[in-house]
C-alpha cells in the first residue's frame, strides 16, 4: 500500500515537472535606437540591466533585444523579430515616428502586446501601452523658465531634436510658455539630439546673428554642442544655455552655480526600464498596465540639483 502510494506521488511529481517544462515561454521583444549620445546610452543601460534582471526573476520570459543606428535598420529588427521568433510583445521606443508606424502596427495586428517609450506613432491607438516622459509639460517648464529669467524679453535661439511627435510636443509647449513674454525666437533647427549636429547648428546661428541672450537647447548632448561652438566663437559670456535630461555634468554645473547653465529640466531615460517592466508585469501578472504611463518633468535649480545629481550613472 505505501509503494503504491509513493509511486503516485512520483508520478504525479513527474508529470507536473513535464508541465513546467513544456510550459510556453513569452517572448517579447525589445527594439531601441543605438546609443547615439549620452541620453540613449542612459536608456540602453537601463533597460540591459532590466531585461537581466527580469529574466533571473521569471525563467518563463525570454528578451530579444536589439538596438538600431537609423529607422531602416530599426524596421529591419523588427520584422526580423517577428519573423524568427514570433514575438508575443515588443517594447519599442521609435527611431523616428513616421516610419516605425506601419511596421509596429503590423506587430499589433499578429496579436502582439505592444508597448511604445518616449516619441509617439504617427497614428494613435497602435499601442496597448506608452510609456514617456512630460514631452508638453518638458516644454513648458522650459519656456516658463525662460519667462523667469527674461522679464522684459530677450532674442533667443532653439535647437530641435529629431524629428517625432515628442519634438513637436516639446516645442509647442515652450512656445505656448513665452508667447506674450517679449521673447524673440531668431530660429530654430533640427540639432537632432546630437552634439556635432548641434555644433554645426549653432555655429551657423552664431555667424548670422550677432546678438543672442541665450539658447534653448532642449536636450544636455545638444547643450554640449552648443557650448564648444559658443566656446570656439568666443561667445560664451554673451548668452545662457539651458538643456534638459539631467545629464550628471549639467546637473554638476548647476549645483555650482554655472552662469551659463542656469537649470535644468528632468526627462529620465530609465523609462525604457519602466516600459519593460510594466510589459513583463502583463504575462507575469494580473495587474492592469495598459494605458498611458507619463512621468512628469521637473526644473533643476541650485536649490535642488544635488536631489538630481547620480556621479555613477552611465548619463
Amino acid at each position: 500500500m505505501k509503494m503504491k502510494h509513493l509511486f503516485g506521488a512520483t508520478a504525479i511529481a513527474t508529470i507536473l515537472a513535464a508541465g513546467v517544462a513544456m510550459a510556453e515561454t513569452t517572448i517579447i521583444g525589445v527594439s531601441i535606437p543605438a546609443a547615439t549620445h549620452g541620453w540613449a546610452g542612459g536608456m540602453n543601460f537601463h533597460a540591459k540591466t532590466t531585461i537581466e534582471r527580469l529574466e533571473a526573476t521569471y525563467p518563463e520570459l525570454d528578451f530579444v533585444l536589439s538596438t538600431a543606428s537609423d529607422p531602416a535598420k530599426q524596421v529591419n529588427d523588427i520584422e526580423d523579430m517577428m519573423a524568427t521568433r514570433n514575438i508575443d510583445a515588443l517594447v519599442v521606443l521609435p527611431f523616428e515616428s513616421e516610419p516605425l508606424t506601419a511596421p509596429v502596427k503590423r506587430v499589433k495586428a499578429s496579436g502582439a502586446w505592444v508597448t511604445v517609450i518616449d516619441r509617439g506613432l504617427s497614428e494613435d491607438g497602435i499601442e496597448d501601452l506608452y510609456v514617456a516622459g512630460d514631452n508638453p509639460g518638458f516644454g513648458t517648464t522650459s519656456g516658463m523658465f525662460f519667462k523667469e529669467m527674461m522679464p522684459d524679453g530677450g532674442k533667443i535661439v532653439v535647437l530641435r531634436g529629431i524629428p517625432t511627435t515628442i519634438d513637436n510636443e516639446r516645442v509647442e509647449g515652450f512656445q505656448a510658455a513665452i508667447e506674450g513674454s517679449g521673447i524673440e525666437i531668431l530660429a530654430m533647427e533640427h540639432g537632432n539630439w546630437n552634439r556635432d549636429d548641434a555644433f554645426t547648428v549653432m555655429q551657423d546661428f552664431l555667424s548670422k546673428y550677432p546678438e543672442i541672450d541665450a539658447v534653448w537647447a532642449s536636450d544636455d548632448d545638444m547643450a554640449i554642442g552648443v557650448l564648444g561652438a559658443m566656446k570656439e566663437a568666443d561667445r560664451t559670456d554673451e548668452m545662457w544655455v539651458l538643456g534638459g535630461a539631467g545629464m550628471k555634468e549639467m546637473i554638476k554645473r548647476v549645483a555650482d552655480g554655472d552662469p551659463t547653465i542656469k537649470a535644468n529640466v528632468t526627462y529620465p531615460p530609465s523609462m525604457s526600464a519602466t516600459a519593460i517592466e510594466m510589459t513583463a508585469l502583463n504575462f507575469v501578472s494580473n495587474a492592469p498596465v495598459s494605458g498611458k504611463f507619463v512621468i512628469g518633468s521637473v526644473l533643476i535649480t541650485q536649490d535642488n540639483a544635488e536631489k538630481f545629481y547620480y556621479p555613477d550613472s552611465p548619463f
